[in-house]
């Protein structure tokens, strides 16, 4: 699991407290103290929010005060919107839930595409079954229709349901589509950061808005990339001491305590609120 960049904390603010209903612009200025309380410093910022308006994901513009700013793009909060319903939701996955199977074919003129699709179906939390051929629980087929229609891959992709019917055990069998050891050193480094701040949250009578602000943003920005990695499989397929479960259990208990509390420290100044 990466630091911290300042890249990522930036994202993970407008994910968290950014998403306003008339998609009014952060001021620089409060971009500049949001991160700083994380640790961030003023050229940082700057040079990062740069980098995310060259992607297409901030675009300047003025506060009602007439404040230099950014706002998100139009693409960058559709992206936000459809991790919420990874980040926030909590799946109860059950083996009744079947797969999906992707399957690609992209001529050689335009192999690029063929490195995009396979990133963004890893990053979807596709396993490899076999070359050219992903597998992901089937409660990602919608998600998956969306991702490749907005990227315009579909016609490049053609989409399987059904049930695992093969040789090996499924429990087996998802050893090879995912490198599940992997996956669980994520958690453990997760719990390792974030499970000793809960414990020390867990002791305090009183939840000062900065303090809550600067812990949920790391816990966040931590645990948002995990829904992604991890696909979520039922409990029956994962080893028995499988830390998924505990690791979100340590950030939605986070999440509860924390999030409200951190707005107090960002809404005084910007008027801001997730959307």
């Amino acid at each position: 699991m990466a630091e911290h960049t300042p890249r990522s904390l930036i994202v993970t603010l407008y994910g968290a407290y950014g998403r306003t209903p008339d998609d009014a612009p952060l001021a620089v200025a409060e971009l500049i103290r949001l991160l700083g309380a994380l640790g961030v410093d003023a050229p940082s910022v700057r040079s990062s929010v740069s980098r995310l308006k060259r992607r297409g994901l901030l675009v300047p513009g003025r506060t009602a005060q007439g404040a230099a700013g950014y706002a998100l793009s139009g693409e960058a909060r559709e992206l936000l919107d459809d991790g919420d319903r990874r980040i926030y939701l909590r799946p109860a996955p059950t083996l009744g839930d079947g797969w999906i199977l992707a399957v690609f074919s992209v001529p050689e003129a335009e192999r690029n595409k063929r490195h995009l699709l396979r990133s963004r179906l890893g990053g979807l939390g596709f396993g490899t079954a076999a070359p050219g051929v992903w597998i992901a629980p089937g409660r990602f087929y919608e998600e998956t229709r969306h991702t490749l229609r907005r990227l315009g891959l579909d016609p490049y992709v053609d989409l399987f349901t059904g049930s695992h019917r093969g040789f090996a055990p499924t429990a087996e069998a998802v050893t090879r589509w995912w490198d599940l050891p992997a996956v669980a050193g994520q958690h453990e480094e997760f719990l390792a950061r974030h499970e000793p701040v809960l414990r020390a949250w867990e002791k305090r009578d009183s939840v000062p808005p900065e303090d809550a602000y600067r812990d949920y943003l790391r816990a966040l920005d931590s645990w948002r990339h995990l829904p992604y990695t991890d696909p979520g499989l039922p409990a029956e397929l994962l080893p028995d001491d499988w830390p998924g479960a505990r690791s979100a259990d340590v950030f939605f208990a986070l999440h509860g305590r924390l999030r409200d509390a951190g707005l107090a420290f960002v809404q005084p100044k910007d008027g801001l609120s997730e959307g």
